[in-house]
Order: structure tokens, then C-alpha cells, then sequence
């Protein structure tokens, strides 16, 4: 490994660390839940390890794994690492993932009769332009290989799944794309509880479709 390639890793390995930090305390993670991954120059990722808090991360303890997605190094991997493999064999452009057990979120994935292709209505243009439409996926064990391939189904047409009592699974090109539809989804999600019950004045299906078209999304 050249020392430019080393320091590229080091720098990723710091903001994996950064942005942990700064869910754990903004209470979107708790205790050892949650986990962030970032692809690599190599196509290999790097990766939170199980069991420890995203508010304590160690740069050099994560999780190392090459482009078919084997461990190679660093700490022991967390389970749910073939989440973020389904997500990474579906999309080319993904360079990051993100997935929390944020409170709001699962919350709405435990709703009975929502509708499971999308679940949240189009609150806000924000919540739009970094999320799209938010498919359910049924409740499957964590860990389960057949859980990474019912998200691997939906991957291909949607960045942003939810697992049904679970949490999100969240794409992005960057880190930080990751990160801000995570939380643009958190908060809707947050805002679609708080109006539950009242009258609603969503975006029309035509300001959301163009949305929609102008930044890609299904």
C-alpha cells in the first residue's frame, strides 16, 4: 500500500469515527447499534464492528473487508455487514451506507396498514429530493442472509429501504450523502408521527414526481 493510498484510507477511517460520534450523541444510535460503511479506492470497504458503541469508534479498529466482501482485517464484523453488501452488488454508485435503529423510523416500520411500496407520504421536498419513495421490507431475522436479499431486490430501484421492525438502510455516493438521507428520513418519519390523526397537506403527486425526476430518484 503507497503511502497516498494509506493516508486516502486514513482519512475515511477518521470520518466513519467523526460521523458515529455525531449520531450517537444526537440520539439517532444507541448502545451498540447501528453501523456505517464506506467503500474504498481498492472497491473493498471498511466497516463499524460488532459491539461497540458508534460513539466510541477506534479509526484502526474497524472492520476491513475486500470487494467480494470477505473480512480481511481490523475488528470482528457485525452481522449485519451483508446489508450493506446487498446494497454495494445492487448499486454502482454507492459509496456508503448507513443504517440505524433510529426511534421514529422503526417506529413507522411497525405501523400496520401503511403502504409498503411507500411508506411516508411526500411531507416535505427535501424529504423527497434524499429519499424518494421508502419501500417496507418484511420482517426478517437480523443477520439472515435472506434479509440481505429481500433489501438486494430493492436495491437496485431505491437508496433508502426500511426494514419492518428493524431500521433503515440507507445508500449514498458519499458518507455524507448517507448520513443527510438518513436523517431526512428520521425526521420525516418524526413529523409523519407527530401528524397522525390531523389533516395533512402533502406535496401533490405531481411535485413530487418532478422532484423525483429532476434528482433521479424512483
Amino acid at each position: 500500500m503507497t503511502d497516498s493510498i494509506r493516508h486516502a484510507e486514513n482519512l475515511v477511517r477518521e470520518e466513519i469515527a467523526k460521523v458515529g460520534k455525531s449520531l450517537f450523541e444526537r440520539g439517532l444510535t444507541f448502545g451498540s447499534t447501528g453501523n456505517i460503511s464506506v467503500k474504498l479506492g481498492d472497491g473493498g470497504w471498511l466497516m463499524t464492528p460488532t459491539n461497540v458503541s458508534m460513539g466510541e469508534l477506534d479509526p484502526a479498529q474497524l472492520s476491513r473487508f475486500d470487494a467480494q466482501g470477505q473480512h480481511i482485517g481490523g475488528g470482528q464484523p457485525t452481522k449485519e455487514a451483508v446489508l450493506h453488501l446487498a446494497m454495494y452488488g445492487e448499486r454502482a454508485d454507492a459509496g456508503a451506507v448507513v443504517h440505524l435503529h433510529s426511534t421514529h423510523s422503526v417506529a413507522v416500520s411497525v405501523i400496520e396498514g401503511l403502504d409498503p411500496d411507500d411508506l411516508l407520504p411526500p411531507l416535505t421536498a427535501y424529504y423527497v429530493m434524499r429519499v424518494g419513495r421508502l419501500p417496507l421490507v418484511p420482517y426478517l431475522p437480523p443477520g439472515d442472509p435472506s434479509l440481505a436479499r429481500a433489501v438486494g431486490k430493492l436495491a437496485g430501484a431505491h437508496h433508502a429501504v426500511l426494514l419492518a421492525n428493524h431500521g433503515p438502510v440507507v445508500a449514498g455516493t458519499t458518507l455524507a450523502n448517507a448520513q443527510y438521507a438518513t436523517e431526512e428520513l428520521e425526521e420525516t418519519a418524526k413529523l409523519f408521527l407527530m401528524l397522525r390523526g390531523m389533516p395533512i397537506r402533502p406535496l401533490t403527486p405531481e411535485q413530487a414526481d418532478e422532484l423525483r425526476q429532476r434528482y433521479n430518484l424512483k
